[in-house]
């Protein structure tokens, strides 16, 4: 287990270090003038010179992005309007356009994606396993064809489409819930569930449908295998036969995406915290995107790439845990 952990954190560290590379050498080799963008539209030029002498852009490639490196492990400090800027490490750079730290940006609304994420990804995971299962139970009868066209009606819904429907439905026209707010679940629990179930709704219908087509399809797999036969031949309980040899390789896929889901939203959910309003990575990555904020979609970028590489290597351990068949094709 050792052994695998220590390749896999190589493995992490290589992709990370060639994903910074790629994304450093997109927003500022390839752009025509970083420092413009950078600084936005009103901008003058000593300003943007102040830039390029800040971010290093007057030196080669390299030595700008071996800068950039060492800020995420030590820190660099920035001059803005002659004075001095300290970004502790992991520096991820800093927005001339709003005058805020970028790592500060995203600490600041990282809690609220984390929030919109963990929750869809419990509400996705669960409605679609169970409804996978029971489509896969009564195969060929009504609630398999129920789920079926339920699953294919939410995959059809765009997000925006069913927030702004539900929006309208339970806030507006019902009053049953408030428009989500960013609420502290420490300050008001009640609250805190309240502004939040909407945007867990919205986020999760499409990721559940998927989990329960996808999990339909692997249990009746499963129920076809020889070893799922033979425990039935050998007069085992059918609960114990579903428990033990069917769900559990079964769900085993579903352990690989939803890791991988998960990781991917940690990054922000931009349709559904943009028409919702809340504050979070995602609708930080839409603002930035039209403002043409550089250096906060590039950290973006990159924490989104960090989640989903973490995300992978944590399905990769999960994987070898519950199959020992990984188990032991990585011993051998």
């Amino acid at each position: 287990m050792i052994r695998i952990v220590g390749s896999r954190l190589l493995g992490m560290i290589i992709v990370l270090f060639l994903v910074t590379l790629f994304t450093y050498a997109i927003f500022f080799l390839l752009s025509a003038d970083p420092a413009v963008q950078i600084c936005g539209k009103n901008c003058t030029p000593e300003r943007i010179d102040q830039i390029r002498v800040n971010l290093g852009l007057d030196q080669p490639f390299w030595t700008q992005f071996w800068g950039y490196v060492g800020g995420l492990f030590t820190g660099r400090t920035f001059e803005v309007a002659g004075a001095a800027v300290e970004c502790a490490a992991p520096c991820l750079g800093y927005s001339f356009q709003t005058s805020q730290l970028v790592g500060d940006m995203i600490v600041q609304r990282l809690p609220i994606t984390a929030t919109i994420a963990i929750g869809a990804a419990v509400l996705w995971l669960l409605g679609g396993v169970v409804a996978g299962v029971l489509s896969a139970v009564k195969e060929g009868k009504f609630l398999d064809r129920f789920f079926a066209g339920l699953t294919l009606g939410s995959m059809s819904i765009p997000n925006y489409v069913l927030a702004l429907a539900l929006q309208f439905i339970f806030v507006v026209a019902l009053g049953w819930l408030p428009f989500p707010q960013a609420v502290a679940f420490a300050d008001d629990p009640g609250q805190w569930f309240l502004n939040f179930i909407l945007p867990w709704i919205v986020l999760a219908v499409g990721y559940a449908a998927v989990y329960t087509r996808l999990t339909r399809a692997n249990v009746i797999d499963t129920l076809q295998e020889n070893f799922v036969r033979t425990a039935r031949a050998k007069g085992l309980q059918p609960g114990l036969v579903w428990r033990r040899h069917a769900l559990r390789p079964a769900l085993t896929p579903i352990v690989t995406i939803f890791g991988m889901d998960v990781a991917g939203l940690l990054g922000g959910a931009v349709i559904t915290e943009t028409v919702f309003g809340l504050n979070g990575v995602g609708k930080l990555t839409a603002d930035s995107i039209t403002a043409n904020d550089q250096p906060v979609i590039m950290a973006v970028t990159l924490l989104s790439a960090f989640f989903v590489i973490i995300g992978n290597m944590v399905v990769d351990l999960l994987y070898t845990a519950i199959d020992p068949r990984v188990r032991t094709g990585a011993s051998a």
